[in-house]
């Protein structure tokens, strides 16, 4: 298989995102006014099929979508970008996804979602889909879809040897038994916190955390920290992976990026330490735009980062990043 168009399924969640921007995020009961809106295209699903095809991989990309305008647009701007349609659904029962996004001028946000046709993802969904599989290379699933669906494409990728990989955002419990067919783990600290009680707050407890996840059965776990960078936690012991300087303007699709640069690097037989180092990149890219779909880079922009990137940690042979 040509490396560059390493199959790569993803499934999940399809919403249309409304952002507002404005200087501070409001306290409850409080209103902030003179902010930007932007609508655009979203949910984790969407946004990690798209930064995976943006990245140049081969997507195959099961969801589902609501019987209206908001699912007609978001279908539309799947194949204006070239991403395949075909294992997405169209539910005549329940609307397209809607998230609320408040951003301040950190990049910190707020997000309350109204889930709609992507609660109706399901396991017989993924079934249908699985000619989807085939030639694959990774799966990555995220947790805005019903778990029974998330199990459901993680057995079957298990089943057929494909890597995978699960970003279990939004935060909220996930079993041991599913756990355990998890090569890679990749939470932010408020997930990792919610998954093992322990207290994210910096590195060290990004790895204690991480350390507590491998007990759980997890192969490879990634903790994300933002501007702190992250820490890789597998049986071998930790490692510390430095961020990268840029000028952060909305952090909503960091993490989405960070996963699906992660996914397609390991589908093109990158090691591990490099596949994290170009994860490193996308996602930080992805903080420079406003937007969650319009901040995916492309792999020319990851590729031109890495490429400039002073640090030791990231200019030595890529086996050697550490922090």
């Amino acid at each position: 298989m040509d490396q560059d168009l390493a199959a790569v399924v993803v499934v999940g969640s399809v919403n249309v995102d409304m952002i507002v921007r404005s200087e501070r995020l409001p306290r409850p009961g409080e209103t902030v006014v003179g902010g930007e809106f932007v609508e655009a295209g979203g949910g984790k699903g969407a946004n990690q099929a798209l930064a995976a095809h943006r990245l140049g991989a081969d997507v195959r990309f099961i969801a589902r979508v609501g019987r209206d305008g908001p699912g007609e647009t978001s279908l539309r701007r799947f194949r204006d970008e070239g991403l395949r349609t075909t294992w997405i659904s169209t539910d005549p029962s329940a609307p397209t996804g809607v998230a609320l996004i408040l951003v301040d001028a950190r990049g910190q946000n707020l997000i309350s979602v109204a889930s709609g046709a992507n609660l109706r993802l399901s396991p017989g969904d993924v079934h249908r889909s699985r000619a989807a599989f085939d030639s694959a290379r990774a799966l990555l699933v995220q947790l805005e879809i019903p778990l029974e669906t998330v199990e459901a494409a993680v057995e079957m990728a298990r089943a057929l040897g494909v890597t995978t990989l699960v970003n279990p955002a939004p935060a909220r419990a996930v079993p041991d038994s599913l756990l355990h067919m998890v090569d890679w783990l990749t939470p932010n600290e408020v997930e990792a916190a919610a998954l093992t009680g322990v207290n994210v707050v910096d590195l060290p407890s990004a790895s204690r955390a991480a350390m507590g996840l491998l007990d759980r059965g997890v192969s490879n776990v990634v903790v994300t920290l933002g501007s702190r960078g992250a820490v890789w936690a597998t049986s071998t012991g930790i490692v510390e992976i430095p961020s990268l300087p840029v000028e952060a303007v909305d952090s909503t699709a960091a993490g989405d990026a960070f996963s699906a640069a992660l996914a397609v690097a390991l589908a093109r037989g990158e090691s591990p330490r490099r596949a994290l180092r170009y994860a490193s990149a996308a996602g930080a890219l992805a903080t420079t735009r406003l937007g969650a779909q319009p901040s995916l880079p492309s792999r020319a922009e990851v590729e031109k980062l890495l490429a400039t990137i002073d640090d030791p940690r990231y200019s030595g042979p890529a086996d050697s990043l550490r922090g």
